[in-house]
């Protein structure tokens, strides 16, 4: 088997001693693994319509958080937890300080937070 190359995951070849960057990452998500719930789908759904109804009964400061945070909130996972996590309390934040009109996206929010386990 001399000169056979197997690799199974990560892969770094280095050629010279300058500018070597870069890695070779061979994974793969399960076929499977980017199914969204229905559910989560829905709910995010729901949320993103509510918040641009409420984006605009607030103000600028915050309508420009609710759209810094919009970027993280989506269901097919494309960003990491943690910054999902904080763009759903942002909003939720927000939609707690403009009382009764804010109601519908809180429960939203928590609704989504409830889908993912994080509550």
């Amino acid at each position: 088997m001399s000169g056979d190359s197997y690799y199974f995951g990560d892969n770094v070849n280095m050629h010279g001693g300058q500018g070597n960057t870069g890695i070779v990452k061979n994974q793969a998500l399960a076929a499977d693994s980017a199914a969204v719930p229905p559910a989560l789908q829905s709910a995010v759904e729901e949320l993103l319509q509510l918040v641009e109804a409420l984006r605009d009964r607030v103000p600028p400061a915050s309508a420009q958080a609710i759209d810094d945070s919009l970027g993280d909130i989506s269901a097919d996972g494309g960003a990491p937890p943690q910054d999902r996590h904080r763009a759903l309390m942002a909003i939720a934040g927000i939609a707690a300080t403009v009382g009764v009109v804010g109601r519908p996206v809180l429960d939203a929010v928590n609704k989504i937070l409830e889908l993912l386990g994080a509550q």
